[in-house]
C-alpha cells in the first residue's frame, strides 16, 4: 500500500474538518446513493448548505456523485469508507 503524501492527507482532512460534513459522510455511508434532497431532509438542513458541503467532500475524494436524470445520487468513495471507519475508532 502506497502512503499518502502530507499535501493529499490534507486535503482529505480538510474535507472533513466540519461537523456537518461528518454528518453527511456517516449519512451517505448507511445510505448508499442518497439524493441531495434527501440528505438535506434527513439532516433538517437547507439544500445550498447541504450542497455546498456535499461539493467539497467530493473535492476532497470523499464522495463519489452519479448523475441519475435530475437527481444526484451520493456514495462514498473508497478513501470515504477508510475515514468512516477512521471516525468510528474515536471512542466516546
Amino acid at each position: 500500500m502506497e502512503i499518502k503524501t502530507a499535501k493529499q492527507l490534507e486535503r482529505h482532512f480538510k474535507g472533513v474538518a466540519n461537523h456537518r460534513r461528518i454528518d453527511i459522510l456517516n449519512l451517505i455511508a448507511g445510505n448508499d446513493g442518497i439524493c441531495l434532497e434527501k440528505i438535506a431532509d434527513r439532516l433538517d438542513c437547507n439544500m445550498k448548505t447541504i450542497s455546498e458541503h456535499t461539493r467539497k467532500l467530493v473535492q476532497a475524494g470523499l464522495v463519489d456523485k452519479k448523475y441519475q436524470g435530475r437527481e444526484v445520487a451520493h456514495s462514498l468513495s473508497p478513501y470515504g469508507k477508510t475515514f468512516c471507519k477512521f471516525i468510528k475508532t474515536f471512542p466516546n
